[in-house]
Parts: structure tokens; C-alpha cells; sequence
């Protein structure tokens, strides 16, 4: 606690040893010296005739302290005078009511010099409101500014078409703005209607834009239905050459139309499929005569798929890439294989394929600057974050707020948990 230094009117009153204002009686009646005399302010049974004149000593320097913290606080200009008037109301009453020994009239009239204290730290006083208010009006300048940032931004987003990212970044903006600290009830109404307003122009769109891509989705579907039909009534044609030309046109046509509901699309897509597979099928049995050849393609690709399924596991990448790159040629070279067979060739031929387009994507993954930059920035904010609260919690302790630095601790806590899994993320960049 930090020492009151006692006004020069207090010190006048606590000059010397109070006790020498005062007695005891031979009765234990403790008695205390004033300019009109002797007057008893009480006993202390059971105690020696010092601890008794003591006690009332004790009480006398107590009621001094008061009056001298008063004085300290009026000259420091952190009271308001009216407050001030009312505290020397209260300490005259006090003063002429102390049972207590000391230079009483010395204390009345330092609590009598009060009021003159006042008025010479009147003008501390108000000059320190003033600092207040001026900090208040900068503090709500800076509050302005930041919600005027906020609404700046969803304005230039307004007429944004990058739908997911700038929903997602709006919502942010919402976020922020409901934890930002609140202005004037006219000045946030303002700001709220210019935000409120670009949020709502960008829904209108988006809501807009996916409208016309449902009806979009709606023609692609009814033209692969138009599609499908076709091709299931070609499905059973005998017209090997022209039906085989026909369903390339169809695939052509299908790729054409564009994509549609992914639901809608795959059912639309097995049914055309299965009925480009009828024919090609029924097509492939009767060229019995290629059968030799086919049955020897199938040879090689089984020989071919054990040496492409060797580069696994992936030891050198490079090399893994070069050594694909030459066999996925060969691969093309061999010429048709049954179409049935040949499907669990290319089905294990893929699965080398994306185990090697995997390693290599997982390599860039691993020195992307821009990943290693966000990992970066991930790391740096929850570093910051800690420091904070941290120093939250150092002045919270500082200040006696028990509390708040407890719940700056336990947040700071929480994010050196973050902090440590961000850090594990980052340490997976290749340097």
C-alpha cells in the first residue's frame, strides 16, 4: 500500500507525542487536554494505565490519517469537490465526536483548511476530467475508425462472385463487428445500415447466381436424359461401325451439355454407360477373330503390370516418375486387350499412378510457400496471443485483480495448446 504523506495542516496536528494531551486517572478514566479544559473520553478496563492512554492515542492518529489522506487526494486531483465538501462535513463531525487524545484543536483546524485546498485544486481537478474526456473521445475516434474499416470492406465485397470465399469472409466481418466495442447509438446505427446493406446485396446475388445454376442444372439434365435415351435404344444394334461412330458422338455430345447435379449425374451417367457397354460388349464377342491378338496384349500387360506395381513402394521419387513415364508408354503401345479384363489392369496401372501423383502432391504440399506462409502467420498470431495475455495477466496481478489475471492465465493456457499443435503443423515444411 503506498504511504499517505500527511498534509503540512495534518502534521501540524500530530507535532510531538499526542499522548501528552492527555491523562490517566487514578479511577483507569483516560482524560484528554483541549483548549477548554480536561474532557474523560472513556477507560480501557483491564489494561495498564499506558495501554489505555495508548489506545486512545492510536484512535486520535487515526482520524489525523483520514484528514491528511483527504488533503493528498484533493491535491492530486482525483476528487470531486463537491465529494471533497462532504468529506470535511463529515470529519468536523467526527473530529468533535473523537474520543480520542491528541492536539484536537490543531486536528479541527487542519480539517477547517480543507476546504480552502479545494478551491486552490479545483483547476487539477478539472484539468484532469478533461485528459479523461479527451481519452474517452480518442478511444471512441479509434472505435469509429475500426467499424469504418469493417463496413469499407463488405461494401467492396458487395459485388464480389467468389461466393464461398467472400460468404466466409463477411461472416467474419459479422463476427467482428458484434465483439467491437459500441459507439453512439446514431453512429453505429449508420455504420450497421451501410454493412447491413452490402451483406445483404452480396446474399441477394449469391441466392440470385445459385438460382440460375439450379435452372442451368435442370437443361443438362433434360438433354442427358435425351442423350441416354439413345443411347439405350443403340445398345442393341448390330451396325458395328456406324452405332461405334454414333456412341462417340454421344460421348461427345455428353461432355458438351456440361455437368449437372452431381446426384442427377451419375445415375443419368451409369445408365448411358451401361448401354454404351452393352454394345461395345456384344461388339467385342462377335470379332471373335481379334481374340489372339487380345489374348496376347492381355500377356504382356500381365507381365507389364508386375513391373509397374514393383515401383512401389516409393523409395526415389524421380526416379520412380521416370521409370512410369516410360512404362505408361509401353503401356499405351501394347493395343486392345478385353475390355472386361483390361479394366483390373488399368485399375491396379492407376493405383501406381496415384500412389506416384500422390507422393508428388504430398512433396508440394510440403515446400508450398504459401501453405508454409499460413502455418507461418498461424504460429506467429498464437505467439502474440500468449504474449498478451500474459502481460494481461502481469498487470491484472499488478493491480490486485485476482481474477482477470486468472482468466488471462487460463487463456494464455489454453493457446500454448494451439500453439503447440501449430507448431508441429509448421515443422512439417521442408526448410
Amino acid at each position: 500500500m503506498t504511504e499517505v504523506i500527511p498534509t503540512p495542516s495534518a502534521a501540524s496536528a500530530l507535532i510531538g507525542d499526542p499522548a501528552q494531551f492527555g491523562r490517566v486517572g487514578d479511577d483507569g478514566t483516560v482524560y484528554v487536554t483541549t483548549p477548554e479544559g480536561e474532557k474523560a473520553v472513556g477507560s480501557y478496563p483491564g489494561k495498564t494505565s499506558e495501554e489505555a492512554l495508548a489506545y486512545f492515542v492510536r484512535k486520535f492518529e487515526a482520524l489525523a490519517s483520514e484528514v491528511a489522506l483527504l488533503a493528498a487526494r484533493i491535491r492530486s486531483g482525483a476528487m470531486v469537490p463537491s465529494d471533497a465538501q462532504i468529506a470535511v462535513t463529515r470529519l468536523r463531525h467526527q473530529v468533535k465526536d473523537l474520543n480520542g487524545v491528541g492536539d484536537l484543536a490543531a486536528l479541527a483546524s487542519a480539517v477547517e483548511q480543507i476546504p480552502v485546498l479545494v478551491e486552490d485544486h479545483r483547476g487539477a481537478y478539472e484539468a484532469k476530467k478533461e485528459a479523461e474526456n479527451q481519452a474517452k473521445e480518442a478511444h471512441r475516434a479509434q472505435v469509429l475508425i475500426e467499424k469504418e474499416k469493417l463496413v469499407v470492406e463488405a461494401e467492396s465485397l458487395a459485388l464480389s462472385e467468389s461466393w464461398k470465399t467472400t460468404g466466409d469472409r463477411l461472416k467474419t466481418l459479422l463476427d467482428e463487428w458484434k465483439v467491437a466495442p459500441r459507439l453512439d447509438k446514431k453512429s453505429d446505427a449508420d455504420l450497421w445500415k451501410r454493412f447491413s446493406t452490402s451483406r445483404n446485396k452480396f446474399d441477394k446475388r449469391r441466392r440470385t447466381h445459385f438460382a440460375a445454376l439450379d435452372a442451368e442444372q435442370s437443361k443438362v439434365a433434360s438433354a442427358k436424359i435425351e442423350l441416354v435415351t439413345e443411347a439405350e435404344k443403340l445398345a442393341t444394334s448390330t451396325d458395328w461401325v456406324a452405332t461405334a461412330r454414333r456412341f462417340k458422338a454421344l460421348m461427345d455430345l455428353w461432355k458438351a451439355t456440361g455437368r449437372g447435379k452431381k446426384g442427377d449425374d451419375a445415375k443419368l451417367w451409369n445408365r448411358f454407360k451401361a448401354a454404351q457397354d452393352q454394345f461395345f460388349t456384344a461388339k467385342n464377342a462377335d470379332l471373335a477373330k481379334r481374340d489372339e491378338t487380345m489374348t496376347s496384349n492381355l500377356a504382356k500387360r500381365e507381365a507389364m503390370i508386375i513391373e509397374i506395381e514393383a515401383l512401389l513402394p516409393i523409395s526415389n521419387l524421380e526416379e520412380a516418375k521416370k521409370a512410369f513415364r516410360e512404362l505408361a508408354r509401353q503401356w499405351e503401345r501394347i493395343g486392345m486387350t478385353q475390355r472386361e479384363k483390361r479394366a483390373a489392369f488399368d485399375a491396379r496401372f492407376n493405383a501406381v499412378e496415384k500412389e506416384i501423383k500422390s507422393a508428388e502432391e504430398d512433396r508440394w504440399r510440403k515446400t508450398d510457400p504459401a501453405a508454409k506462409a499460413r502455418a507461418i502467420e498461424v504460429v506467429r498470431q498464437l505467439t502474440e496471443a500468449v504474449e498478451n495475455y500474459e502481460k494481461i495477466a502481469a498487470k491484472a496481478d499488478a493491480t490486485g485483480n485476482a481474477k482477470k489475471a486468472t482468466e488471462a492465465r487460463e487463456s494464455a493456457s489454453a493457446r500454448r495448446v494451439w500453439l503447440a499443435e501449430a507448431e508441429k503443423g509448421l515443422a512439417e515444411f521442408a526448410n
